[in-house]
């Protein structure tokens, strides 16, 4: 009975994503016919961001333009890696999105990491826990919010996650 369930899950998995050859995530979503206003939101996201890496789209098989979509790139560095996930919610003529960025430093500690990004904006807020193995850093708009998560010594996850609900 297990393995018919994971038999399922899988096929279900298979029918719900498709992996990328396209040159970008945005290209990938036009290609699988995703909401043009998300798909322009995502093009804008990902030129901001700077991805480019490996892409996986999931988009619903029948009705990829009206229901959400879920799309992931992982990219590789000589440091470390990040993976990007976008979640796309079409609404008529409007587009809500949740993105998570998370990002793996091997040669930089967290406190460097957070040091450096309140001396390029000094309107963040900076908030330690549990003995400096989490780092909380958030804008003073609150448009999104990092989690530094100490790996190492001389390494760190960030992870940085936003919610955005343009044009309403």
């Amino acid at each position: 009975m297990k393995a018919y369930l994971k038999l399922i899950s899988i096929f279900i998995i298979l029918l719900f994503s498709s992996k990328s050859f396209s040159s970008s995530l945005a290209e990938d979503a036009q290609d699988r016919g995703i909401n043009a206003t998300c798909n322009e939101y995502l093009s804008q996201i990902e030129n901001s961001y700077e991805i480019n890496g490996l892409n996986i789209t999931f988009a619903h098989p029948k009705n990829p333009s009206s229901l959400p979509s879920l799309h992931i790139s992982s990219q590789k560095y000589n440091n470390g890696s990040s993976s990007f996930s976008a979640t796309l919610m079409p609404d008529g003529e409007n587009c809500y999105l949740s993105t998570i960025l998370v990002t793996a430093i091997n040669n930089q500690s967290c406190s460097k990491i957070a040091q450096i990004k309140v001396e390029n904006d000094k309107n963040l807020e900076v908030s330690v826990y549990a003995e400096g193995n989490y780092t909380i850093i958030t804008p003073s708009d609150g448009s999104f919010q990092a989690i530094l998560t100490k790996s190492g010594e001389n390494s760190c996850s960030m992870t940085e996650s936003r919610m955005m609900w343009p044009g309403k």
